[in-house]
């Protein structure tokens, strides 16, 4: 019985003192340093220290070098590579970083209104309307077991590229009494149905009993154009189509100048909006080849200047962005790109991609009183931090219109195909 006691004695005073090595300073403050540190050219990382920690490095490259006190180190990037830092407590090593130094890279940052224009991959069904027949009303599509959000490509072994293509395969199948045999493409994958067009008395035609587009139009903000390569990124959010709800599968685009014309003003629970027009002349002044997640991206084939911030600044990986002050830029009278301040509220430093990394709030006292926060059309815009571009304003809170959420760059970059660290990509096998 009394080793009993004698044991449990000791194991309380042992978790006593594990709690405790846990939470003294120099413990506490090793485990908070990360396995990997990753970095650009010719930047500085620091982190805080005790005195009985110290830092060597593993390998005596030119890549880093290290600078110390007794409380902090500083890891100074000096050139592409890798190296190692050992941390020691008391001369015991206790912990290995990994400091992978990447070239240096910069982007232009965006800012300016563009307007957009989607082309589909063939016609995407949108709606189901009702024929005035001799028998009734009937919707020939409905019955052939086309939904919204179904896109035809091919209507009797002919690609359908756009909605004029569509008529003449129409009305000779009502002539002549055959059936259309069609080839939709849905998420869950392609399947083939015969649609027989329905006579319509009231008009004297053939229908198919649905409502189809084949492009799509809107405005946004540009984010960034890369200047070696004209790739850039747009938007900060998938477009979906006004109807379906359903992300719209681009076959191709085009973005054009756009002017603000006015702002509707938001509110609690009413987000507002950007009222925008595309440039008069519509000078195309780059493709759209990707419509995702992460936004729209392409190359530019004019230059597209803010105005205010036209030389390529560094950028900040997830892990590099902090809480506190920051600006954003954009348009919010005519094409004249400005910068506001805003608050980064909170930063999810990110391993893999995701849409939703940053909350920012809104601080700006001329933006509050022109849009209230953050409006439709006001997505894409770059969000600025110490010198560097961060992230891009993506979603407003719809209950709190001054804050929202933004993505960081680097998945921006990766979806525009820009491979900011430098290696090769994996072929599928």
């Amino acid at each position: 019985m009394k080793m009993e006691i004698i044991r449990k004695i000791i194991g309380g005073i042992l978790l006593v003192s594990l709690i405790s090595l846990i939470f003294y300073q120099p413990i506490q403050q090793y485990l908070d340093i990360p396995k990997t540190i990753t970095v650009f050219e010719g930047e500085d990382f620091t982190f805080q220290k005790a005195a009985p920690v110290s830092a060597t490095l593993v390998s005596h490259n030119s890549s880093i070098a290290l600078g110390q006190n007794n409380h902090s180190v500083s890891v100074k990037a000096k050139e592409k590579g890798n190296n190692e830092m050992l941390l020691e407590f008391a001369g015991i090593p206790v912990k290995k970083v990994d400091v992978n130094v990447l070239k240096d890279f910069r982007v232009i940052p965006g800012g300016q209104s563009i307007g957009v224009k989607l082309n589909t991959v063939g016609v995407l069904v949108v709606g189901h309307h009702l024929v005035n027949t001799d028998h009734g009303k009937k919707s020939p599509g409905e019955i052939a077991g086309v939904k919204i959000g179904d896109i035809i490509t091919e209507i009797n072994g002919t690609k359908i590229e756009k909605m004029t293509d569509v008529a003449p395969f129409v009305q000779n199948a009502g002539q002549s009494g055959k059936p259309l045999d069609m080839v939709i493409s849905r998420e869950s994958g392609k399947f083939t149905t015969k649609l027989t067009p329905l006579k319509d008395t009231g008009e004297n035609s053939y229908k198919l009993g649905l409502y189809i587009r084949d492009s799509a139009a809107g405005i946004g903000t540009m984010t960034f154009v890369h200047p070696g390569s004209k790739k850039y990124g747009a938007l900060g959010h998938v477009i979906s189509d006004m109807d379906t709800k359903k992300p719209i599968v681009v076959e191709d685009g085009q973005i054009v100048r756009s002017t603000v014309t006015s702002i509707e003003k938001g509110s609690n629970g009413d987000p507002g909006e950007k009222l925008a027009r595309f440039s008069s002349d519509r000078e195309i002044v780059g493709n759209i080849q990707k419509n995702s997640p992460f936004g729209i991206f392409g190359e530019m084939n004019k230059d597209l200047k803010n105005g205010i911030m036209d030389k390529p600044i560094p950028i900040a990986l997830s892990h590099q962005v902090k809480e506190g002050p920051a600006k954003i830029l954009t348009v919010v009278n005519d094409d004249r790109v400005e910068a506001f301040d805003i608050e980064i509220v909170s930063s999810i430093p990110q391993k893999f991609p995701a849409t939703k990394g940053i909350v920012i709030k809104v601080t700006d006292p001329k933006l509050l009183e022109k849009t209230g926060g953050i409006v439709q059309g006001m997505s894409g815009s770059p969000i600025i931090q110490d010198g560097k571009l961060v992230g891009a304003v993506t979603h407003v809170f719809v209950n709190d219109p001054t804050s929202g959420y933004g993505v960081h760059i680097e998945w921006m970059l990766d979806e525009a195909g820009i491979n900011i660290y430098d290696k090769p990509k994996e072929k599928a096998s």
